[in-house]
C-alpha cells in the first residue's frame, strides 16, 4: 500500500469522526474527497476491492481486546442494534471480520444503484454512500 493511501486514509478517518484535527478535517468528508482518499488505482471511482482494503484496516484498528471480534463497544455506534444483528449470522453479539466485511459489502450494494460495481463521488454522497463511510471510518 502506498503512503498515500495510508495518509488518506487517515484524513478520511479522522474527517468522518470528526476527532480532534485541523478545521478542514473535521468536516464530514464529501463524496469526491472519500473518492480521492480510497481510490488507489486513481480511476476516479472506488470498488468493493478498495473500500473492502479500508474496511479491513478498520477492523483491525478497532478491534482493541484482540479476540478477532467487535463487540458494540467497538463497534462505536457504526452499526445500530438491528445493523449488528442482521450482520451477525451466529448471533452472538459480536462481528468477526467476515461477517464486518459482509456488512460493509452490502452497504456497497446499497450505495451502488446502477450495480456498475463501483461508487463515484454522487454515490458516496447518498444517505446509503454515507452509511458506508461511517462503517469503515
Amino acid at each position: 500500500m502506498t503512503l498515500r493511501f495510508f495518509s488518506g486514509f487517515a484524513a478520511v478517518t479522522l474527517a468522518v469522526c470528526g476527532l480532534s484535527a485541523p478545521a478542514a478535517l473535521a468536516k464530514p468528508v464529501s463524496g469526491a474527497s472519500a473518492v480521492k482518499m480510497i481510490d488507489t488505482d486513481n480511476d476516479g471511482t472506488v470498488d468493493l476491492k478498495e473500500v473492502e482494503a479500508v474496511a479491513s484496516a478498520t477492523f483491525d484498528r478497532l478491534e482493541k481486546d484482540a479476540d478477532g471480534t467487535l463487540d458494540a463497544r467497538e463497534l462505536k455506534g457504526r452499526l445500530s442494534k438491528a445493523g449488528v444483528k442482521q450482520a451477525d449470522p451466529d448471533s452472538d453479539g459480536t462481528l468477526d471480520k467476515k461477517e464486518y466485511l459482509a456488512a460493509v459489502g452490502e452497504r456497497f450494494k446499497l450505495a451502488d444503484p446502477d450495480s456498475d460495481g463501483t461508487l463515484d463521488a454522487k454515490e458516496l454522497n447518498s444517505k446509503a454512500g454515507k452509511a458506508l463511510l461511517a462503517l469503515i471510518k
